[in-house]
């Protein structure tokens, strides 16, 4: 009886390798950590300028000002979308993850073909004898981030919706009650904070939208003020300050983000419809999602229209740029998966803190600590690409953890019991058990890292030299010399490498996947 009870414990404790997590867990805080000391040591005693301090507060203004919008107005499309079945309606939903795979810059591309000096929208106004609107400064970085997180917005309340048990909704039409202030409200008031604080989180780190749409003093964000001060000035110190106050504001919001998440009741997913007894409001809805609809395809459709007639403007540069691109998302992709294949299997608190951590830290603030300990030891170009790659990997290293966890923890629950009576332990366990079962949730991670690493401008805009182009880098800046019929055609070639490489990668992990 001893003996069964000591090999019952022994089996107990067997399970997936959990050191190659910890030292992955070690790796992710040192990267994201370590880059703290010489942004310390090179901060000085200065305080914030007039001009940081404007910087600062434009930074938490506009990302106030986005999530507010996106949240408020992701309320009626969420809740007509929840309500309501019409045909398209699964692709309609489907649509709304397409922003977050997008490059920043080719949203940027079809709002300035939207709302640019030369847009749609200016061209209606002028044939009317109206003036112009301008697209750049406060309104147009809002305008960016609403359009790039109102789907987000809409699929976190959607998802509120879809966890409400049917019954509720049959209960409170059978006793006529009013279902916005018994059940929907109280649910928005669990769902919308969470929702807030994670856009929020995501707006704090516009370096794009503030490069293209902002400027000048007046609208001007903390990651862009960071770049100025190094590749314009030279003023290692004010950016060391910048980054440590962006590094805090991240970290605060990314806290916060995480507490105020609503755990999912599991009663559905996104492309289920609640079924309600409250038929009211038919033509609202109708409205809401016919707006949102074409608030989100009008741009896509004029960023691939514009592009695909630039494409006879590329420059000779875009060739090598392409490649750079598709080596360092791929490069991203590789180290993304194993340090979250790691973690995963890991499971425990260390794995769950080291995964979020990136959160907390941009890839701009991040570049500039590196930045500093390269200095005096090598040309910082001559590393521009893979610590490029590497950062890369860092920022999708939370999204590819929440993908890859439940996965391992599902394969485990099922099969970790048999397994260990096998003895099946260590990388015999990972070959014959772990990465079978677990390829689906792989290649989902893995092409959603290659897909955010090639559209990434970030890092690389402090590091690269001309050697080291790719292409969102080469994208801004044929729009920072007004060449944007070319930069169009770069922009639709780095949206068509994101959305191939995520459907090759998620592809092969579905691909004669295990059951």
């Amino acid at each position: 009886m001893a003996l069964r009870r000591a090999g019952q414990g022994t089996r107990a404790r067997t399970g997936p390798p959990r050191r190659p997590g910890t030292l992955a867990a070690l790796l992710v805080a040192a990267l994201c950590l370590g880059p703290l000391v010489p942004l310390l040591l090179r901060s000085g005693e200065g305080g914030l300028g007039a001009a940081d301090a404007a910087a600062l507060r434009f930074t938490l203004l506009q990302a106030a000002l986005s999530a507010g919008l996106s949240v408020a107005l992701a309320i009626p499309v969420a809740r007509a979308l929840a309500r309501r079945r019409f045909p398209g309606r699964g692709a309609l939903i489907t649509l709304l993850g397409a922003p977050f795979l997008l490059p920043v810059l080719v949203a940027v591309m079809g709002l300035l073909a939207l709302f640019g000096r030369n847009g749609l929208l200016n061209a209606a106004l002028a044939a009317l004898g109206l003036p112009p609107v301008s697209i750049y400064g406060l309104h147009g970085v809002v305008l960016a981030h609403l359009f790039l997180n109102l789907p987000l917005a809409t699929r976190l309340l959607l998802q509120g919706w879809l966890d409400v048990p049917a019954e509720r909704f049959r209960l409170a039409a059978a006793l006529n009650a009013p279902v916005w202030a018994l059940i929907e409200r109280p649910m928005l008031a669990r769902t919308v904070p969470g929702a807030f604080a994670t856009i929020f989180a995501l707006c704090l780190t516009s370096f794009s939208v503030a490069l293209i749409l902002g400027g000048g003093p007046a609208a001007t964000t903390l990651e862009l003020a960071i770049y100025q001060a190094i590749r314009f000035e030279a003023d290692f110190p004010t950016a060391a300050r910048l980054a440590l106050l962006q590094y805090a504001l991240c970290g605060a919001a990314a806290l916060l983000a995480l507490r105020l998440a609503p755990g999912a009741m599991g009663q559905g997913g996104p492309g289920r419809a609640v079924q309600r007894w409250d038929a009211k409001g038919r033509a609202a809805d109708a409205l809401w999602i016919a707006l949102a609809a074409l608030f989100l395809l009008l741009p896509l459709g004029l960023a691939g229209w514009r592009g695909l007639a630039g494409l006879p403007d590329l420059p000779p540069e875009a060739g090598p740029a392409a490649l750079r691109s598709l080596g360092v998302a791929l490069a991203a992709s590789a180290l993304t998966l194993l340090l979250a294949l790691a973690l995963a299997l890991h499971g425990g608190r260390l794995a769950q803190l080291a995964g979020a951590l990136p959160l907390a830290a941009s890839s701009l603030v991040l570049g500039t600590g590196l930045l500093l300990i390269l200095r005096p030891l090598t040309t910082p170009a001559t590393l521009a690409l893979p610590v490029t790659a590497l950062l890369d990997a860092l920022a999708a290293l939370p999204f590819a953890l929440r993908s890859l966890a439940p996965a391992i923890a599902e394969i485990e629950s099922r099969h970790g019991r048999l397994a260990d009576s096998l003895n099946l332990t260590g990388p015999s366990r990972l070959r014959r058990l772990t990465l079978p079962l677990a390829r689906p949730a792989l290649g989902f991670a893995g092409g959603l890292a290659a897909a955010l690493s090639v559209g990434n401008l970030g890092v690389i805009a402090l590091f690269a030299g001309e050697d080291q182009t790719t292409l969102p880098l080469l994208m801004a800046r044929l729009m920072g010399a007004y060449r944007m019929d070319a930069a169009a055609g770069v922009g639709l070639l780095i949206a068509a490498m994101a959305l191939l490489l995520f459907w090759i990668l998620d592809r092969m992990g579905r691909a004669d996947a295990a059951p």
